[in-house]
């Protein structure tokens, strides 16, 4: 396939080349620090479900500066940044705090090719924590919040000859603010963690017509046996046309056409069901047409698989995946590097967790409170995981209430909060609808910024039908969603019963074990419970899983161990934080989890 791709720092200040990056602080790094090359950060292509052949990556070293906020653009800055990494990480090269009265500045220049001459050039941003102000040419031509969402910008009215200036400010309160967040908080410690702001995703270039696609996403319905396509564009007429291939291993099998502002419907034979045990990929091809002209063209992929509520022959409410009673399991997973925070240091290391949750014999992911990069949902889509996506905490999130479920207390949130958690999390659901890895949308943890939520629950489920909806993943009950979701820390317990709904155990476990050498801090560690060795932590996951096993047998349908990883204070994970060690006898978990998965039938 044809690429254009125009290596990162090549144009980055005039006569100053390559500076000298390596990574900052002391902190224990991940094996894919060292592979990193300034030069070729993150090259892949950034949005694998919407593909198009010709891009413009501009990750790699930009300047940066720390100013008080409200400050206009500096004239000097304090040096260099390596992008996409948060510049409180290590792999930043800065590893500097911002704080909420300061404002972070990036600045670089570019060319762009002269194949792209009278195309309209889109300038990609894969998220950036949290308001971000774009300037290009000393032009600002936009602002974006929300930490967790791509966002785009049409830069073709402000481009100059030669060289482009493209400059990027940036403001975070982190835990000041009402924004999400997530574990982020500006004094980390237990279960917090290091605050994230800026470019913390790939920036990148890409050349389009001025009518052209903007976003694919696929319903499946496997009784019928048909999807259904939603494709919005961009400065289409009435009469334009899109066009959709679907194809089995490069075999033509579907095929539809429809005016751009309909959703197409395309029958499947011979279904080939997507699961974990067997992710079968349907390729697509989406094509623009105006005037009978081709204008766009991407490549995409689909799937055929089905996520519902039945109850069993016992009347027990469960979880079902393609009409089938599946028991659902799989670590929580904070998403976190003790070398790139919230960014992995390669793509590598991004599909590293889950080829070893795969490993470990588990069927799902729990993605919690963190969004990640579109990379990262098609490996899970590609590999077969479930995901479980949370949605991240925000605002003044109340202490965790222990297990008052149905006296807890809800946050009063400002007007402004709360129109800001409806716009972020519709943003969230809409950039991650394509990923048929997603089958659960979850719209709080505990009683972390909880609030409205039968409100919220009922506009996530009336918005996307084709997933469950968990409400309070172990927060303030109500009869509201898909499932009842309790938590029970270190082991596993009944706490709580709906018989209207799917009953899972959100969250258990925490089994801890400090290891030497792969510490983010040598003192202060924390777990639910801790052990010296991997037998000693085995064995008590496995004490667990029995436990586990009989509330399946009783009616549970999920459950969340926490967790994969070590994350800087926290040493529970089944590895540790720089990925270095498993923990645990890895043979003895697979064969416990599986035997947990197949005793529900």
């Amino acid at each position: 396939m044809k690429k254009t791709i125009f290596m990162i720092g090549l144009f980055l200040i005039a006569g100053n080349g390559f500076a000298q990056w390596k990574p900052a602080g002391d902190k224990i790094k991940t094996a894919w620090a060292d592979k990193i090359d300034p030069q070729n950060v993150w090259p892949e292509y950034p949005r694998p479900v919407m593909e198009r052949s010709d891009w413009q990556n501009l990750n790699g070293l930009w300047e940066y500066a720390i100013l008080p906020a409200g400050k206009t653009e500096p004239g000097d800055f304090d040096g260099e940044i390596l992008v996409p990494f948060a510049v409180e990480s290590s792999l930043s090269g800065v590893q500097k705090s911002v704080g909420e009265n300061n404002e972070l500045w990036y600045k670089r220049t570019f060319t762009l090719p002269s194949a792209w001459r009278n195309k309209n050039i889109l300038l990609n941003f894969g998220a950036v924590d949290w308001k971000a102000e774009v300037y290009l040419n000393d032009i600002k031509i936009g602002t974006h919040t929300g930490g967790y969402t791509p966002f785009s910008f049409n830069i073709t009215p402000f481009l100059l000859p030669g060289k482009q200036k493209l400059t990027v400010k940036v403001w975070d309160g982190t835990d000041k603010g009402y924004q999400p967040r997530g574990k982020q908080v500006t004094r980390p410690e237990g279960i917090w963690y290091t605050s994230v702001t800026g470019i913390w995703q790939t920036v990148w270039l890409e050349p389009v017509e001025e009518k052209h696609i903007v976003s694919v996403s696929a319903v499946p319905d496997i009784d019928l046996g048909r999807i259904s396509v939603n494709i919005r564009t961009q400065h289409t007429q009435p009469a334009d046309v899109v066009e959709v291939k679907v194809l089995d291993q490069g075999q033509l099998i579907a095929q539809a056409k429809a005016v751009t502002c309909q959703t197409l419907d395309l029958n499947i034979t011979d279904l080939k069901l997507w699961s974990p045990e067997s992710p079968f990929l349907y390729d697509m091809v989406i094509n623009l047409y105006s005037n009978g002209k081709l204008v766009d063209h991407v490549k995409s992929y689909c799937a055929m698989r089905k996520i519902a509520t039945a109850r069993d022959e016992n009347g027990i409410v469960r979880l079902q995946l393609n009409n089938r009673n599946y028991f659902q399991y799989g670590p929580l997973d904070q998403g976190w590097w003790p070398d790139g925070l919230y960014t992995a240091p390669t793509d590598e290391a991004l599909a590293y967790d889950i080829r070893k949750t795969k490993d470990f014999g588990f069927n799902m992911i729990r993605k919690h409170v963190k969004v990640e990069p579109a990379r990262w949902y098609t490996h899970c889509d590609r590999l077969g995981i479930l995901v479980w996506q949370d949605m991240p905490s925000g605002d003044r999130s109340p202490q965790y209430q222990g297990h008052h479920y149905f006296d807890g207390t809800e946050l009063k949130r400002s007007p402004e909060s709360e129109a800001n958690y409806r716009k972020e999390w519709k943003e969230i659901i809409d950039y991650l609808s394509p990923y048929p890895s997603i089958v659960t949308w979850v719209t709080f943890n505990e009683s972390w910024g909880q609030f409205k939520t039968p409100e919220i629950a009922e506009w996530t489920k009336s918005y996307d039908p084709s997933r469950l909806v968990n409400p309070a993943s172990g927060g303030n009950f109500y009869h509201t969603g898909d499932m009842l979701d309790v938590h029970n820390y270190p082991g596993p317990a009944m706490l709580l019963y709906d018989a209207e709904k799917a009953n899972v155990l959100g969250e258990y476990g925490g089994i801890g074990m400090p290891l030497q050498d792969h510490l983010w801090q040598p003192d202060r560690n924390w777990g639910y419970v801790q052990f010296q060795s991997s037998k000693a932590v085995t064995d008590e996951y496995i004490k667990y899983a029995d436990r586990l096993k009989k509330m399946i047998q009783s009616g549970f349908s999920a459950a969340v161990y926490t967790q994969t990883t070590d994350v800087e204070g926290e040493v529970n994970g089944l590895m540790t934080y720089d990925r270095e060690v498993v923990k645990v006898e890895e043979d003895r978990i697979r064969e416990k989890n599986r035997e947990l998965i197949s005793s529900l039938k």
